[in-house]
């Protein structure tokens, strides 16, 4: 059923659609530059973070390149949790600056020392890159917060295509894909915003609010295809068949009790709210501890434009306050 969205969104959403219409017309609509600068302009809708003891910003040297990082702690003299924070944008937008304001509210509300890296994007860097670095992250996160306080419990949050980055790493290593098998990994809960997690388009959300609601569905698609690297003609059809596509979508992958304790936040006018709703449903079933909350008349992206919803904002930062405390 098409969502009814708040009314503080609707200018908003006026004058994106409108821009979006005329963008269309001239063939602009879908270029790598343009869709980084309009996820970036947001940032004029977000609420700035609150302050955090101790910021950092940081290089991870990989094998064969390196990625920018940014540490929160908000205790420095204690050992606090860790949480990895992958930020959102359809596998090709998004930046550590971009989510700064997220990644503080998170660092207070969960108590923990948070880490949001610049993982690569697409289309310069296909499947896998941007998940090969977050994963390089999991397994040596240690080792880049020597020297500070930290305890044994792990986190990992993110908003759309970092929810998508999230489920793809718990049952990546869970299930030793990619012979992926680290005894050491144990992450304990995960926190995924309306995330992204099946890439065959299948959901009916898709139809229902695909259009008029920021994310839309043409966009959605024009997304995947740059981070698969796969041709623009290819028929939606071939997508939802393809091997490759179905492998990296973690709705359809293999889930057990072995996936840590999940929190999903869904909005009810998001063309992916079905399927993060039927993540929750099947993590459940699985034998996972789940908590589904559901914002009805909210958006996909809501978390960039706090500003224009600042209560439903901060209750979403409750919630994943009291997941994070109920033990």
């Amino acid at each position: 059923m098409r969502g009814k969205v708040s009314k503080n969104l609707m200018p908003l959403l006026n004058q994106v659609n409108a821009g979006l219409e005329q963008a269309k017309a001239s063939g602009l609509a879908f270029q790598p530059n343009v869709i980084r600068q309009n996820l970036e302009n947001l940032s004029a809708y977000m609420i700035p973070g609150p302050e955090v003891s101790l910021i950092q910003d940081i290089v991870i040297t990989m094998p064969k390149h390196a990625i920018k990082a940014r540490i929160y702690h908000p205790a420095p003299d204690k050992a606090l949790p860790v949480l990895l924070h992958f930020h959102g944008g359809g596998h090709m937008c998004g930046s550590v600056n971009l989510y700064d304001p997220i990644s503080r509210e998170l660092a207070i509300a969960t108590e923990a020392i948070v880490i949001c890296i610049d993982y690569r994007l697409a289309p310069e860097h296909p499947y896998p890159c941007g998940l090969e670095d977050c994963q390089y992250l999991l397994e040596n996160y240690q080792s880049i917060l020597k020297g500070y306080l930290y305890s044994d419990q792990l986190y990992i949050a993110g908003d759309s295509a970092g929810g998508a980055i999230c489920t793809s790493l718990v049952l990546n290593n869970i299930n030793n894909i990619n012979n992926i098998n680290n005894p050491k990994i144990d992450i304990n809960k995960q926190i995924l915003l309306y995330p992204s997690v099946d890439y065959t388009m299948s959901s009916p959300s898709i139809v229902e609010n695909g259009q008029g609601f920021l994310l839309e569905a043409d966009k959605i698609d024009w997304y995947f295809k740059q981070y698969f690297n796969v041709a623009e003609n290819t028929t939606n059809e071939e997508l939802s068949t393809s091997t490759l596509i179905n492998n990296a979508s973690p709705l359809l992958g293999t889930f057990n009790s072995d996936m840590p304790k999940t929190l999903v936040i869904t909005a009810g006018c998001d063309p992916l709210r079905d399927e993060g709703v039927l993540y929750a449903e099947k993590a459940k079933q699985a034998g996972t501890d789940v908590t589904h909350y559901q914002f009805d008349d909210l958006i996909h992206a809501y978390m960039l434009l706090s500003k224009l919803i600042p209560e439903q904002y901060q209750q979403t930062y409750h919630v994943i306050r009291d997941f994070i405390n109920n033990d």
